[in-house]
């Protein structure tokens, strides 16, 4: 499998898209540049992987793909909540600064 620049900055953009999309909407707020990435390229697999099973053998374009990432971004972030007990995944005090400044 070959992955050319064009498909990898695509998967960067709808992961980006559904990414943040989906973390102020479960979340309440995003969860930053790099964790919005990653949950949407994340949610972008689930998403896939259901829509797969619904429909087989479809292939979506641009919109349709940053849907399908979207729901499935939103389906991750959902379960990660429940079984974080319905704290929030934001920033948790990682890279907070601590003292005067």
């Amino acid at each position: 499998m070959s992955v050319d620049s064009h498909s990898l900055l695509a998967w960067i953009v709808i992961g980006l898209v559904a990414g943040a999309l989906a973390s102020r909407i479960v979340e309440g707020k995003g969860l930053g540049c790099l964790g919005d990435l990653v949950v949407g390229v994340a949610g972008a697999i689930v998403g896939g992987a259901v829509m797969n099973y619904l429909t087989p053998g479809y292939r979506y374009q641009l919109l349709g793909s940053i849907v399908v990432a979207f729901i499935g971004a939103a389906i991750l972030l959902s379960v990660l909540r429940l079984l974080s007990g319905g704290r929030p995944l934001g920033r948790g005090g990682f890279g907070r600064r601590r003292g005067l400044f």
